[in-house]
């Protein structure tokens, strides 16, 4: 049995799929499915069970997962310990962001730790909260930029936390005011993300204690794209303030939320709580200690 094929077996099991999991690990779709062969000749059964389009584990493949979970997370922490007996001159961070306000709030911050520390090898993976406290879980991640967890498996360190506003099509009936209260927009379609992302719930969980249900627009992980839709017509999305202003454009009319209060991006860097910590996980979060972004103005 080899690192190798428990990643391969990992990540097929989180991504749902061969196709999925060769994309994430960069290599073709058959060398997964020969890693995946290879480990299961190794334990002796069979550890996924393949129904038309979908895998379900077996009884041996449960059990494959959660210990081979647990041996990778102790695998990296062993590297990153040994690493750390050398200077800061080298090593590996394994970082996660939120794909929403990435280039507005990280880019700045990732150039000034690359300079910081050059040969420091930066592993990037975006997603929604619920992608990144996956990774995080399994070890695929040492650091990652959620929304604040309330699960205790989780340590974490504030970075923002954004009101949000809405963007409106420049035509709609509310466009003129100065801000917006949510149950304003029961009638308007809502343009939601992606479903890993938990400020859907949020979102969904507000309008339900407004009285409503919001009539589904659309879905997507890009703010762009988003944005887009609401310019061509499609509904209202609702984005963190620093996300919101950067994509006023013609055709769409950007206006505070005015309610309720505690429906914000509250953006933390998580861990394994209990983990070891690398020097370079410890240094990106010195940094982002600095760089705290308080909270945005209108």
């Amino acid at each position: 049995m080899e690192f190798k094929q428990l990643r391969s077996f990992i990540e097929v099991v989180h991504r749902g799929g061969f196709t999925q999991a060769a994309q994430t690990l960069h290599v073709s779709q058959s060398a997964v499915s020969k890693q995946v062969a290879q480990l299961e000749q190794d334990v002796g059964q069979p550890l996924l069970e393949r129904q038309a389009s979908q895998l379900h584990l077996t009884a041996a493949g449960r059990i494959v997962l959660e210990r081979g979970e647990a041996l990778l997370r102790q695998r990296q922490a062993l590297l990153s310990e040994l690493d750390d007996l050398s200077q800061m001159g080298r090593g590996e961070l394994r970082l996660g962001l939120p794909m929403l306000g990435s280039d507005a709030l990280f880019a700045g911050l990732f150039a000034e730790y690359r300079r910081r520390h050059p040969n420091i090898t930066v592993q990037l993976l975006e997603g929604g909260s619920r992608s990144v406290e996956q990774a995080v879980r399994s070890g695929e991640l040492e650091l990652g930029g959620s929304l604040t967890p309330t699960d205790e498996a989780f340590a974490y360190q504030p970075f923002c936390n954004e009101p949000l506003d809405a963007l409106l099509p420049a035509g709609h009936r509310l466009a003129g005011q100065d801000g917006v209260d949510l149950q304003q927009l029961a009638d308007t379609p809502f343009l939601l993300y992606q479903r890993s992302f938990v400020l859907n719930d949020r979102l969904l969980k507000a309008c339900q204690q407004k009285g409503f249900t919001p009539k589904e627009g659309g879905r997507s992980g890009q703010a762009d794209f988003l944005a887009a839709l609401v310019a061509a017509g499609q509904g209202v999305v609702l984005l963190p303030r620093v996300v919101a202003r950067a994509l006023e454009r013609p055709g769409v009319v950007r206006l505070p939320l005015r309610s309720p209060e505690d429906l914000r991006w509250d953006i933390a860097f998580i861990w394994r709580r209990g983990a070891y910590l690398s020097r370079a996980a410890q240094a990106w979060l010195a940094l982002v200690s600095e760089r705290s972004v308080p909270d945005s103005k209108a």
